[in-house]
C-alpha cells in the first residue's frame, strides 16, 4: 500500500493538470456537437418532411463523431496510449459496416431518396414486380399500399431497379380540379 502512494506522489504533479484539461476538451466537444446538432436541426424546421429527416440523421450523427474525437483526443491528453484504440475503432468500423452493409446501403438509399424525391406519397410506381401507391418513405422502406396488399420495399431496391412512375400524386390532384371546373362551367 505504501508504494501505491509513492507512485502517486510522483505521477500527481502532472497528472491531476493533464485530467483536468481532458475533461475540459471532453466538455468542449460536448458543447461544439450539441451546438452542430442544434444548428442542422433548426435548419431541418425549414424543409419538406422527408428533407428534415435526413438532415436530423446528420445532425445525430455529426454530434456522436464531434463526441468521439474529443474522446479520443481527451483520453491522449490524460496520457493514454490511443494508438491502439483508434486502431481498435477501425477494424470495428470495417466489421460493422460489413455485418451491417445491408442495413447501411437501405439508410443511404433511403436518404438520396427523401433528398432526391424521384417520387412523393400519393404516386403509383412499379419496381421489382410491386406496384402500389406510394403511402410511406422512410430510411429504411418504402411502403406501398395495393388494393389490400402492403408491400414493405427495402430502399436498396428502390435505388438500383428501374422504376416506373404510373401516377403522379399532383396529376390526381389536377385531374380532380379540373374535373371541378368543368362542372362548374357546365
Amino acid at each position: 500500500m505504501n508504494d501505491f502512494f509513492k507512485y502517486v506522489e510522483r505521477i500527481a504533479p502532472g497528472f491531476w493538470p493533464r485530467v483536468g484539461i481532458a475533461i475540459a476538451i471532453f466538455l468542449i466537444a460536448w458543447l461544439i456537437g450539441t451546438i452542430v446538432k442544434a444548428i442542422i436541426c433548426r435548419t431541418a424546421k425549414h424543409l419538406p418532411a422527408g428533407k428534415a429527416r435526413v438532415l436530423r440523421l446528420i445532425g445525430s450523427s455529426s454530434k456522436i463523431v464531434i463526441l468521439l474525437v474529443g474522446a479520443i483526443t481527451a483520453l491522449a491528453m490524460a496520457g493514454v496510449d490511443v494508438k491502439a484504440l483508434v486502431a481498435g475503432l477501425g477494424l470495428s468500423g470495417f466489421a460493422l459496416g460489413f455485418a451491417l452493409k445491408d442495413a447501411l446501403s437501405n439508410l443511404l438509399a433511403g436518404a438520396l431518396i427523401l433528398i432526391y424525391q424521384p417520387f412523393e406519397c400519393g404516386d403509383v410506381i412499379e419496381v421489382a414486380g410491386s406496384r402500389g401507391q406510394v403511402t410511406e418513405i422512410n430510411l429504411r422502406y418504402t411502403v406501398l399500399q395495393c388494393d389490400d396488399k402492403t408491400h414493405l420495399v427495402p430502399n436498396s431496391i428502390l435505388y438500383t431497379n428501374k422504376i416506373t412512375l404510373e401516377e403522379k400524386a399532383e396529376d390526381k390532384k389536377t385531374d380532380s380540379a379540373d374535373d371541378e371546373m368543368e362542372k362548374f362551367y357546365e
